[in-house]
């Protein structure tokens, strides 16, 4: 592949690949938090609603969401989007409802005698919510929101479908250009995993701010978080404390 190639197409491939992976999340984190916090609700309604919402977009196949918006949409509704933003929205509100599970399942794991604790103080169900819950919950929602981020990384590929030219569409016209199969289809992989891995580490910083913000210890394992887990231990005559294994 040549410097030529990689600058009319795959550059810009990349750019719209990164551009469709973070407005796709902004709106798959909106959905996560409006849909999960709807489903912990004490008004029925509300929660039959936002689990049927659930349910839908559960079981039904982004790509063929996708096509729906871009293809059916403006037949049905007379309103035709840019493939962009219909590849946008289904995966936004499909992975978002993937999401709306894990915070559910995050304040559902907070600890009643917290939520006690609030109701003793006189806080209002969204003062409960806003001080006690969420910022306990929090932490233990981001790392499913890493997997579910890679995830909606590597359905980005979808959009190449709706002739949206994401870094999976440059490579296919790249490949009919020069006729290289493994060597374009290789490298693809490994823009992937590079883009993964960059999400990767930024999760894992916001793992460790968000426990060192509740008083919990930073996560341990990883790719270049050491190779053994990091073991204290005190002398029991002077009580100096020994770190052994992993980075110091």
């Amino acid at each position: 592949m040549t410097w030529a190639l990689w600058e009319s197409y795959m550059l810009p491939g990349i750019w719209i690949t990164i551009q469709v992976t973070v407005y796709g999340a902004a709106l798959a984190a909106a959905v996560s938090f409006a849909v999960g916090i709807m489903r912990s609700s004490d008004l029925w309604i509300v929660r039959f609603l936002s689990g049927a919402y659930f349910e839908i977009f559960r079981g039904a196949s982004a790509l063929v969401f996708m096509f729906w918006l871009f293809f059916a949409l403006p037949i049905a509704f007379g309103w035709q989007l840019v493939p962009m933003w219909a590849g946008v929205l289904a995966l936004g509100l499909t992975y978002g409802a993937y999401g709306s599970e894990v915070v559910r399942g995050a304040l559902a794991a907070v600890s009643p005698a917290q939520r006690e604790a609030g109701i003793a103080l006189s806080f209002t169900r969204w003062q409960r919510l806003r001080r006690i819950e969420l910022p306990q919950a929090w932490p233990e929602m981001v790392p499913p929101f890493n997997n579910l981020s890679i995830e909606l990384l590597k359905g980005t590929a979808l959009v190449s479908v709706i002739s949206v030219a994401d870094m999976t569409f440059a490579a296919n016209l790249i490949r009919f250009t020069t006729n290289e199969s493994a060597p374009i289809y290789t490298l693809l992989l490994l823009m992937y995993f590079v883009l993964a891995f960059v999400i990767t580490r930024g999760m894992r910083l916001l793992e460790r701010k968000a426990k060192a913000g509740i008083g919990q210890a930073p996560p341990r394992g990883g790719l270049l978080g050491g190779l053994r887990a990091r073991t204290t231990t005190a002398d029991p005559v002077t009580g100096t404390a020994t770190i052994t294994g992993g980075d110091k």
